[in-house]
């Protein structure tokens, strides 16, 4: 298993390991006794990653002597919402967790976010630790302490930044992972290698089969990459006010046509239509070479993920949705552009019409 530390300037407190491994199920219950004690520990999952593994994870806790229980919600993108919150909560109190108690997200993105809310807000905030089962969030949401639900108008429009006391990514879990679920993944590793490591772009254009074969060696790597890429800008920048943004990269756009299908497009997916509409945006503006444009839409398509935006989502919705961005500055909505693979840069606002034929031009 191996260690990393996210080193918070100034708040010792906040700072926190993540423990990388392959069947490391028994250690992540003896670490989690020795190292963070609470009176009661909580694990909060949704209906897919508990009947997969919630008794293995609840059965191993309550060996090491935990006062332990388990809360389960419906699966999916639609679960992130303020209903389910309360349902949560009340939950919490009806087992009489109190601010000496400890929250365990135990799944994806969607569970990270949700368990990382509600421990941020429940009693003025309880700490909690993630436990990442999926590829998205191994390699990005479980680390940097974002939390979110979304509303009716967006995606992530309510949350907090609140960090975790530890990370312990099983890299086992993804053995049943779902394809479209680990080609998610993909789209935020193939980010990574855009926004930070052209290295890394390579290593996968030249070995995408072999990833999406799940080669542990290989993916362990890949994983420990991504991990230590965003441990350092967060470390830097752990509230998005300058250098964090660049993780934004295809997210604003991905963001967008994500609630405008409803979330029939996952999140992966449209983070991999925001990268390729990104490029665009950036060669036509004469900062990123058509090569590098290429090479993206390229490395997107070998992952498995869409290079098209449906035909039936209208331009000006999915432009309405960018204006409801949390993290647009006034009127101005900034894009992370690319003047090459490895080289982003956050621009100071693109004009709306260009935005709209790109997007026209990506229908399918």
């Amino acid at each position: 298993m191996r260690s990393m530390k996210v080193n918070l300037d100034k708040k010792l407190l906040s700072s926190y390991e993540i423990h990388i491994g392959n069947g490391i199920m028994e250690r992540i219950a003896l670490l989690i006794a020795k190292n963070h004690k609470a009176s009661r520990h909580i694990i909060i999952t949704d209906s897919n990653v508990n009947r997969l593994y919630g008794p293995k994870l609840l059965a191993g806790l309550k060996n090491v002597g935990l006062n332990v229980d388990l809360i389960e919600f419906p699966a999916g993108e639609s679960s992130k919402n303020i209903n389910t919150v309360m349902d949560i909560t009340g939950k919490l109190l009806e087992m009489g967790a109190d601010r000496t108690s400890a929250l365990i997200a135990f799944g994806g993105g969607v569970v990270g976010d949700m368990v990382g809310f509600v421990a941020s807000v429940y009693m003025r905030s309880i700490p909690y630790i993630q436990i990442p089962t999926s590829l998205i969030a191994q390699v990005d949401s479980s680390i940097g302490g974002k939390t979110a639900i979304d509303l009716t108008c967006g995606k992530n429009l309510l949350g907090t930044f609140y960090q975790p006391k530890a990370v312990f990514t099983d890299l086992n879990f993804l053995e049943t992972l779902p394809e479209k679920e680990f080609n998610n993944g993909l789209a935020e590793i193939i980010k990574y290698g855009i926004i930070d490591d052209e290295k890394m772009f390579r290593l996968l254009e030249e070995n995408m089969d072999t990833i999406k074969g799940k080669d542990e060696a290989l993916l362990k790597k890949i994983v420990e990459s991504c991990c230590r890429i965003k441990k350092s800008i967060v470390e830097i920048d752990e509230r998005e006010q300058g250098l964090r943004r660049i993780l934004n990269y295809g997210h604003t756009l991905g963001h967008a046509l994500e609630a405008q299908s409803d979330f029939a497009i996952s999140h992966g997916e449209g983070v991999a239509l925001g990268m390729i509409a990104a490029a665009h945006i950036s060669e036509r503006a004469g900062y990123l070479a058509t090569q590098g444009r290429e090479r993206i839409e390229g490395l997107i398509h070998q992952a498995g993920l869409p290079n098209g935006i449906p035909n039936k989502l209208a331009v000006d919705k999915i432009i309405s949705r960018l204006q409801m961005d949390k993290k647009k500055k006034g009127e101005v909505i900034h894009f992370v552009l690319l003047k090459k693979i490895g080289m982003p840069f956050v621009n100071g606002g693109i004009d709306d019409r260009i935005i709209a034929e790109v997007i026209e031009g990506m229908k399918q």
